[in-house]
């Protein structure tokens, strides 16, 4: 199937009689016939559905979705993408382990790798973007575990060499995860260029509605877990968990299964079903939307990138953007439809120009279907020191713009209007 029928039809398939719609199972938890039975699904959970604290029917279904539109073998939906983040290193990184990061990524992300994670012994180096692949090597250590980067970064909105990064990753053994939130499968499958693990904040594009909160991980199933001898937990016996071996008895997915069996059951940050209901409605119309976003988008960075009022704008869309070639190598179809740009007076001149705004709102949310603004630096990456504001390529005046799915003329009449109150 294409990439949009697969929307619409992987993960579930009705059966003679029952619903179309993929139900809602509102339960957390399933009966067995005997308590061997039971026994039977703990010693190998891939057998049946234990507790929806890491397992559930509905949310079972759109992690066979996902993974299907994104090209791996299993997926894990989580409460929220920074759980996603979080277990995604976790799963494979000890107290005493180092991984590595591009410095382009989401704020809240920075504060998880460089502060949280650190109080629990791990280590991360965080590296810029474009850095060549002797930098990238240099900043492997022998305690490295994995290398993570954004096909496209929130909100600096630069542009990951995927090929690149995946190459030097592998040269060393280790697996490169990547963040896909902005482009979605649509727009960009990691896995085809050389990713190991994806993961996404499905509460952005995936959901689109802004009605609820989620991540997920997704297992390309290519990654070798076990040769290299680094990744313990993966290929020597999990005494937690009856000793099993997850490279052995799992060796299709052992990452993902891993993380469920493990890290899910212990963390529980596993998402509600009706919550699961919802995304997989959003991503029904997800290869309807993107196109759509990208093509306003593009309308609102040329407007944008013409007016004598923006001191700079990012969208690797437009020709003059230093990642535009990366874009086209790597988003042929569209950039998403986040744009940042800058007004000249600094950050009080932006935050008058974003109070002006009567369609668009001001609010701490990115790639929904109404357009919405924010300043980076006053709110999700206020926690950053000045030198990670720069690092992650954020100016204090940036304005965050996440063109929606209104008609374009309305969103740049808005937009105009907005310049013209400064």
């Amino acid at each position: 199937m294409k990439i949009e029928t697969k929307a619409l039809h992987e993960g579930y398939s009705p059966k003679n009689g029952e619903p179309r719609v993929m139900p809602i199972y509102q339960s957390t938890t399933y009966v067995y016939d005997s308590t061997d039975a039971v026994a039977d699904v703990f010693d190998d959970p891939t057998l049946g559905m234990i507790y929806s604290r890491f397992e559930n029917p509905t949310t079972d279904a759109v992690e066979k979705k996902i993974a299907a539109l994104e090209g791996g073998v299993a997926a894990m939906c989580t409460s929220s993408g920074q759980a996603a983040s979080l277990l995604s290193i976790l799963n494979i990184c000890d107290a005493g382990d180092h991984f590595i990061s591009s410095s382009s990524i989401y704020g809240g992300t920075v504060n998880l790798f460089a502060f949280t994670l650190k109080k629990l012994g791990i280590e991360c180096t965080f590296i810029d973007v474009d850095a060549s692949e002797d930098e990238i090597r240099a900043a492997i250590k022998p305690n490295t575990k994995c290398i993570f980067g954004e096909t496209i970064a929130n909100p600096a909105l630069t542009v990951l060499d995927i090929e690149k990064w995946a190459r030097v990753a592998h040269e060393a053994d280790l697996p490169l995860i990547v963040d896909n939130t902005f482009a979605t499968p649509i727009l960009c499958r990691p896995i085809e260029w050389g990713a190991d693990i994806v993961i996404h904040s499905t509460s952005k594009y995936m959901d689109g509605h802004a009605v609820q909160v989620g991540g997920v991980i997704v297992d390309s199933g290519k990654f070798d877990w076990a040769s290299s001898g680094k990744f313990k937990g993966l290929s020597e016996p999990d005494e937690s968990y009856h000793g099993i071996v997850y490279t052995d008895k799992y060796p299709d997915a052992p990452y993902i299964t891993k993380a469920r069996m493990q890290l899910m059951r212990d963390f529980g940050c596993y998402p509600a079903a009706n919550s699961s209901f919802l995304l997989n409605l959003g991503l029904e119309t997800l290869a309807v939307r993107m196109p759509k976003y990208c093509e306003n988008a593009m309308k609102v960075a040329e407007f944008l990138e013409s007016c004598d009022k923006v001191k700079s704008i990012k969208y690797a869309g437009l020709k003059s953007d230093p990642h535009y070639e990366l874009a086209q190598k790597y988003l042929p179809d569209g950039v998403c439809g986040v744009i940042s740009f800058s007004v000249d007076g600094g950050r009080e001149t932006a935050v008058k120009f974003m109070d002006a705004l009567s369609l668009a709102s001001n609010e701490v949310h990115v790639a929904d279907i109404r357009t919405c603004v924010l300043n980076p630096a006053s709110a999700t990456h206020r926690q950053l020191t000045e030198e990670q504001l720069v690092a992650a390529g954020i100016d204090p005046a940036m304005i965050r713009l996440s063109v929606g799915l209104e008609n374009v003329e309305d969103i740049l009449e808005d937009l105009q209007q907005a310049f013209d109150a400064i």
